[in-house]
């Protein structure tokens, strides 16, 4: 469902007019579902670590080099040189005063990944969750809903209800509101039959704790 139906889509549940040009999105209220439909997509994208979002990226590490500009537009989850895994650790000062040729760690300070120092060139293998939560027509991704045609990352037959009642809940924002209560609880649901249903492993099966105070 592309960007231009999911409007539409909203423009219904909220008892709007739809259009049926893009073009025709310049009212106040067609310019915030516009604005809040990316802010959901994003918080929904950035709830959890998804499959979907999981991307692989090589960097070449020179030769006697322990900074390099860090390329990665999202969230590291594994870093390996050599099949060999890295674990991160906050810890940059120990790239910055010492040789560390041995550690089996990296360290990220502003824009740079902190490294090892390796003899001979190696090739940095990265898996990360992407920032770039949409893809044009030509599948293209890229951070924000805005053409047309753009779709979400989010995967069908979630990406309907999550975006339109998490819309229509933002532009509504008053719990008092005929449909509020409705929007919240499709929200809400289909947000942890998604958690419940991109698992891969039965370990990752999401579960309800209670704590006693």
């Amino acid at each position: 469902m592309n960007y231009l139906e999911i409007i539409n889509k909203c423009l219904v549940e909220l008892n709007y007019k739809k259009v049926s040009k893009f073009e025709d999105l310049v009212k106040n209220d067609h310019l915030k579902i516009k604005n809040i439909l990316n802010i959901i997509n994003a918080e929904i994208c950035t709830f959890d670590n998804w499959n979907f979002l999981l991307r692989k990226q090589s960097i070449t590490l020179p030769a006697k080099t322990s900074e390099i500009l860090n390329t990665v537009n999202g969230k590291i989850n594994t870093l390996s040189i050599d099949n060999k895994k890295l674990f991160y650790t906050p810890n940059y000062e120990q790239f910055l005063f010492s040789e560390n040729k041995h550690l089996a760690q990296y360290s990220v300070l502003n824009d740079k990944l902190l490294l090892p120092i390796y003899d001979r060139e190696k090739t940095i293998d990265i898996i990360y969750y992407t920032n770039n939560f949409v893809k044009d027509a030509q599948n293209n991704e890229k951070s924000r809903l805005e053409t047309e045609t753009d779709i979400s990352l989010i995967p069908e037959p979630f990406v309907e209800p999550l975006l339109v009642y998490g819309t229509c809940m933002k532009i509504k924002a008053n719990p008092q509101y005929s449909k509020f209560a409705y929007w919240m609880n499709m929200y809400k649901e289909n947000l942890a039959t998604m958690r419940s249903k991109l698992c891969i492993d039965a370990q990752q099966t999401p579960q309800i704790i209670l704590k006693r105070n």
